[in-house]
């Protein structure tokens, strides 16, 4: 009996520990809920875009590898930030575009907008004026160069096509992947792929949704570089450091002129006018700087070359590719200038003879006159 009312009194308590425990674990686990909000409001929002600057080069970051680098609309509020904040620094003359992790973009972030909790989409995110993953819809005031690695699909191709030149890894993908889930297209990619591919072409990718491999990419001129894989990046930072080398005025004016004369302008004879039109007071000087420039570094007598390089059109690869570069280009101008020479002293050597042959002449004239003409002795 003893033994029976002890066991009773054991498993009353032991269910009053294990309702004390349940009972602080479920408060524990209430206090977190209620703190993550409270401390997601300290540290603001999350750094869904990266700006960073090397040297006058502006970095811009998608840093969402969990979703593949999808957009929501907070990543595409902070981008469209990102480079208004570029155009506004007169240090900075070129962008990078880039992807954190294994991919670029696979475009609008669909999760945000559809839940199963949810039944109606709320079309508002994608009705944005600057676009729904970014500045999308208007054009940049300064080049960006886009460096594409992994997946690059959807919006986020629309976002690529946004940039001026597309630097490509070799296993990257590119596609309208929304054609399967009925999604279109919104940021403008309908607009410019036409303008860069053509017609046909466009129409094959935008219709089928077909993905799109590095080389078939540069063959069609949707990107301008095929790079190793995990050097995007890399390769797009020193493209954007080759441009931002030149004159920036007269390099805004063309391409202002270039776009200007692909999507504003209907005849030949406006996109001339419009080129006339874009330039300025300020590209006038640095042009006759130039000049200036241009006849006190090379003179008449360097006939051989009057291109001098600092380094080879291909400094955007690496240091060893741009000095075997430049390594060939100084021997190309040593065998021009030794042809040259060659030609210079066969010229001479054809002149003596020819000189020689002019001196002969008068004594061989003389020798075969008629001994019937020599005056006779008395």
């Amino acid at each position: 009996m003893l033994r029976k009312l002890c066991r009773q009194v054991g498993q009353q308590v032991g269910q009053q520990a294990r309702f004390t425990a349940y009972r602080t674990f479920s408060s524990t686990k209430a206090l977190r809920k209620d703190a993550a909000p409270q401390e997601a409001a300290e540290s603001g929002p999350p750094k869904n875009i990266l700006v960073e600057k090397d040297k006058n080069i502006t970095l811009i970051g998608i840093n969402r590898p969990q979703q593949r680098n999808a957009i929501d609309s907070l990543t595409a509020s902070q981008l469209c930030d990102a480079f208004a904040t570029f155009e506004a620094d007169d240090t900075s003359p070129v962008a990078v575009l880039y992807g954190v992790g294994g991919s670029f973009c696979s475009g609008f972030d669909i999760l945000e907008i559809s839940t199963d909790e949810k039944e109606e989409i709320s079309v508002d995110i994608l009705m944005r004026p600057e676009g729904s993953v970014g500045p999308t819809r208007r054009q940049i005031k300064k080049p960006v160069v886009c460096g594409i690695n992994g997946y690059c699909i959807a919006n986020g191709l629309e976002l690529a096509l946004m940039c001026d030149l597309r630097v490509m890894e070799e296993s990257a993908v590119l596609g309208f992947f929304n054609r399967r889930f009925g999604v279109p297209m919104l940021d403008a990619g309908t607009i410019r792929l036409p303008a860069m591919i053509g017609l046909s072409r466009a129409l094959d990718l935008i219709l089928t949704g077909r993905p799109v491999g590095s080389q078939e990419a540069h063959d069609i001129g949707l990107v301008n570089r095929i790079v190793p894989t995990g050097t995007a990046l890399g390769n797009a930072l020193e493209l954007a450091t080759c441009i931002a080398k030149f004159p920036q005025r007269a390099l805004i004016h063309d391409r202002n002129s270039v776009y200007s004369s692909t999507f504003e302008t209907s005849t030949f004879h406006q996109a001339v006018q419009n080129e006339v039109m874009f330039t300025s007071r300020e590209i006038i000087e640095d042009m006759q700087n130039g000049i200036k420039w241009f006849n006190q570094t090379f003179q008449p007598d360097n006939t051989h070359s009057w291109l001098k390089r600092d380094r080879s059109m291909a400094d955007w690869d690496d240091e060893e590719v741009a000095e075997a570069a430049a390594q060939k280009e100084k021997l190309k101008q040593e065998q021009e200038a030794a042809l040259a020479e060659a030609e210079k002293q066969k010229q001479a050597e054809k002149d003596q003879k020819k000189s020689k042959k002019a001196e002969e002449k008068p004594a061989e004239s003389a020798d075969s006159k008629d001994p019937k003409d020599k005056p006779t002795e008395k």
